[in-house]
């Protein structure tokens, strides 16, 4: 572990600390579907402002996209009515950009389209389909979210309109959390079910906890079971463990796309140069024909006036 990890580490074992729980390994603990199927049901429902019943979490092996850079956290669950959704956390904002985001809704509607076209046989209809949701959760937000107009709003909802007005049911649906701008938001304090759950993801010392359970009572239960692992420290090794494996080997994904942007980038350059000096070489190819030309008509009048002094 590095310093900053160890000491972490330390803080939860002493109980001055929480654990990350914007971290895959440490949210799963406190999230799992299969013992506390309330709570990610709960954060779902939240966020969407929908309630919604998660039914079961979904395997990402299936996928046809790749992991994400420096990915904190990727749990893909299916939803009550069929619907299903895909949270995200990301660290890094502009490894996550919109048009990540809507591959990554694409490939969820072509997933389910696949399930249930296999499920149904010949009666599926496109009517069977539901809703898949995008949910990106920024630790650091992207600009877009960081404006003075958006000073202190941290949930974007998204889907497709048409300019028109038309009314069709279209499936993609996107939500943008900013944990950055919750925690400088003035209605980062106000009491609803959402901002308990973002004071938990963003609390990071005892003290926080002790605020959060006194806003929200029903929070106590979640923050027992997270000092109950004050009492296993090996099994709390193995989450950061894994949180740090994880993060490692997704900063050389990210290490890799960045060199291949400066590749791509590198390549682009020359090829303006390129670009310019075949320009500039056709300029002056121009330019010698015309002296050239000139130079023939200058022969010409000096070999006329020539013949007129014979």
């Amino acid at each position: 572990m590095t310093q900053e990890w160890k000491n972490r580490f330390l803080e939860f074992m002493e109980g001055t600390k929480t654990l990350p729980l914007t971290y895959d390994p440490f949210f799963k603990k406190l999230f799992n579907p299969d013992i506390y199927p309330e709570r990610l049901s709960s954060l779902i429902s939240s966020i969407i402002g929908t309630k919604v019943t998660v039914q079961c979490i979904l395997s990402n092996e299936d996928s046809m996209l790749p992991s994400t850079s420096l990915l904190l956290l990727d749990i893909l669950v299916q939803l009550e009515d069929g619907s299903i959704a895909n949270v995200e956390i990301q660290k890094i904002p502009y490894t996550f950009p919109g048009e990540r985001m809507s591959c990554y809704s694409s490939d969820l509607m072509l997933r389910q389209y696949t399930r249930v076209k296999s499920s149904k046989g010949s009666s599926f209809t496109y009517k069977d389909l539901k809703t898949v949701y995008t949910i990106v959760i920024y630790e650091k937000s992207p600009d877009a979210c960081l404006t003075d107009a958006l000073s202190d709003i941290y949930l974007h909802h998204g889907r497709i309109v048409f300019d028109t007005g038309i009314e069709l049911k279209l499936l993609q649906e996107f939500y943008v959390v900013a944990l950055d701008v919750f925690k400088e938001s003035k209605y980062a304090k106000d009491i609803n079910e959402l901002n308990a759950w973002l004071s938990l993801l963003t609390a990071q010392s005892v003290d926080d906890l002790a605020a959060l359970v006194s806003d929200y009572p029903w929070m106590e239960a979640i923050c027992k079971d997270m000092s109950e692992y004050m009492y296993d420290p090996e099994e709390v090794i193995t989450m950061f463990s894994e949180a740090l494996r994880m993060l490692d080997e997704n900063t050389v994904h990210y290490m890799i796309d960045e060199l291949q942007k400066e590749r791509d980038k590198a390549v682009a350059a020359l090829s303006e140069k390129d670009a310019a000096l075949s320009e500039k070489d056709s300029v002056i190819s121009e330019k010698n024909a015309a002296l050239s030309k000139k130079d023939a008509e200058i022969a010409a009048l000096k070999a006329k006036l020539s013949a007129l002094n014979k």
